[in-house]
């Protein structure tokens, strides 16, 4: 589950925005009335987490997106808010990290949807492969591993989210070679990992097979 215990001892001193995403910052503000510009926490947030992501590319070892609170508290200072109503959002949603985590972040789905599907093997065989338990982060900083709620796949659980891609209708084995694909830096298919498109049926469809295409009516105008 989600730590609302800030990384203390990994707290940069401050944070700002880069140039490019200045722009980006003063584009979500302009999408708010005058005088609402609180609203825009959420996607500035969201902007600090793929800030960090970009920049700890690069770093050794490697780190994903997360949000410092000296980030937290430039937000606050941007939309003229007490820095605990950003606080307040950043530690509600599970989608915003307050530690650093790894490049991939392995959130795997344990919903009862998920669970009758077998999410319990999936957390098993990332587990296993990754030589961590959930809620830690393998020493390379490649991978971290969390247990979240719901993610709304349900039709194809069980469902997996690794940063902002979904996979769904997931076994052990092909978890354990989406993971495998990831350490290669060779991006696996999304989606569903079995003969299904979208959420539709496995064997296709099932009702309406032999409705007739509607064809376009054409009216008459009398003279």
């Amino acid at each position: 589950m989600k730590a609302h215990v800030l990384a203390h001892d990994q707290q940069p001193s401050s944070f700002s925005f880069t140039p490019e995403n200045m722009v980006v910052v003063e584009d979500i503000l302009s999408r708010y009335p005058k005088g609402f510009q609180r609203s825009a926490v959420m996607p500035l947030l969201d902007l600090v987490q793929r800030q960090t992501a970009a920049e700890g590319k690069n770093a050794e070892p490697p780190y994903g997106g997360w949000i410092p609170q000296a980030a937290m508290d430039e937000i606050a200072r941007i939309i003229d808010v007490s820095p605990i109503k950003v606080y307040e959002v950043a530690t509600f949603y599970s989608m915003y990290n307050l530690r650093p985590v790894g490049v991939h972040h392995v959130q795997c789905c344990t919903t009862t949807p998920c669970w009758l599907r077998g999410s319990s093997k999936i957390v098993e065989a990332c587990e296993k492969h990754m030589g961590i338990k959930v809620g830690q982060t393998t020493k390379d900083g490649v991978f971290t591993l969390s247990e979240v709620e719901c993610l709304g796949a349900c039709v194809n659980a069980p469902a997996v989210q690794i940063n902002d891609d979904y996979f769904e209708d997931l076994t052990a084995e092909t978890m354990t070679e989406v993971l495998r694909l990831l350490e290669n830096n060779i991006d696996p298919k999304v989606g569903p990992q079995v003969h299904r498109h979208a959420s539709a049926p496995e064997g296709g469809a099932t009702v309406l097979k032999d409705a007739e295409p509607k064809t376009q009516k054409t009216s008459s105008k009398k003279s």
